[in-house]
C-alpha cells in the first residue's frame, strides 16, 4: 500500500463509517464463532492497529504487517506484540493461534493461495479465520490501484480458495449491501477522472457519518442471520477442522 494511505488510515480509522462498520462486523463474527475465553488472535495486515486495540479488550492479539510504517503507527497506539512479516510466509510456528483476522489484506498479497494456506497452518484445530476483501472485478478502478490491490473477489471465489487451503467455510457473504448502488455509481465516476490514482474515502459530515455507521450496524445484524446477495466487500468465516480418526 502506498505510504500516504497509512497516514490517512491512521487519521480516519477510529471514526470513519467504513472502517467502523467493517471492524464491528468482523469482530462480531469472530466472537460469535470463537468459544475460547481469551483467544490468541493474529491480525494479519494489522495496519495502523485499531483492530488490535479493540481485540486487546477481550483477546490476546498479535499484529503482523509487512510495513514498518504501519507498525510504527501501532506503536503510537501503545500496542505491543508486533511482527514485521509477509502474509504469504508467516514467521510463526504451526498451530499457534485460536483465530486469525485479516481485514482487506489478502487482495494485497500476490500469492493469496499461499496466504490462505499460511493462515490455516498457524491456526489450532478448531481455529477460526475471519476475513474481508473487496468484491467484484467490475468495480476495479483508481481506488484499487492506489491501494496496490492484485484482485477483487466474488463470494464463491473466496469459498473455493478457502476450501482449497483446507478450511471448512462457515460463512461467505457480501457486505456494504445497502450502499452498493452508490458505490457502483461512484466507482464509475472515478474511472472517468484523470490524474493520479487515489483511494476513495469520501469526506462526509458528522451527522451523515453517524447515520452510515447506524446503517452498517443494521447490516451486521442481518448478516448474523443470513447471507446478502451483493455488496462492495466479501466477508467470510472459515474454520480449521481436523479430520476425525478413520476419516480419509
Amino acid at each position: 500500500m502506498n505510504p500516504g494511505e497509512y497516514t490517512k488510515m491512521f487519521d480516519l480509522e477510529d471514526t470513519y463509517w467504513w472502517f467502523v462498520g467493517r471492524r464491528r462486523l468482523a469482530l462480531k463474527l469472530l466472537r460469535s464463532h470463537t468459544s475460547v475465553a481469551k483467544p490468541d488472535v493474529l491480525d494479519v495486515g494489522c495496519g495502523t492497529g485499531v483492530v488490535l486495540r479493540e481485540l486487546s479488550q477481550w483477546a490476546s492479539p498479535t499484529g503482523l504487517d509487512m510495513s514498518e510504517l504501519a507498525l510504527g503507527f501501532c506503536r503510537q497506539r501503545r500496542l505491543s506484540r508486533l511482527i514485521l512479516g509477509d502474509g504469504s510466509m508467516l514467521p510463526l510456528a504451526d498451530k499457534q493461534f485460536d483465530a486469525v483476522i485479516g481485514l482487506d489484506i489478502f487482495e494485497h498479497i500476490e500469492d493469496d493461495a499461499a496466504a490462505f494456506a499460511e493462515a490455516y497452518r498457524v491456526l489450532r484445530p478448531g481455529g477460526i479465520l475471519v476475513l474481508s476483501v473487496p468484491a467484484f472485478r467490475a468495480l476495479w478502478g483508481p481506488h484499487d490501484v492506489a491501494l496496490m490491490h492484485f484482485r477483487r473477489y466474488r463470494s464463491d471465489e473466496i469459498r473455493r480458495a478457502l476450501e482449497a487451503a483446507g478450511f471448512t467455510v462457515r460463512r461467505s457473504t457480501y457486505s456494504v449491501f445497502f450502499l452498493f448502488p452508490v458505490v457502483v455509481v461512484w466507482r464509475l465516476f472515478e474511472k472517468r477522472k484523470k490524474g493520479p490514482a487515489k483511494a476513495s474515502l469520501v469526506s462526509v459530515p458528522a451527522w451523515m457519518n453517524a447515520a452510515l455507521i447506524g446503517l452498517q450496524n443494521l447490516e451486521a445484524s442481518l448478516i448474523s442471520a443470513l447471507n446478502l446477495p451483493w455488496g462492495s466487500s466479501v466477508i467470510a468465516v472459515a474454520q480449521r477442522v481436523e479430520p476425525k480418526d478413520g476419516d480419509s
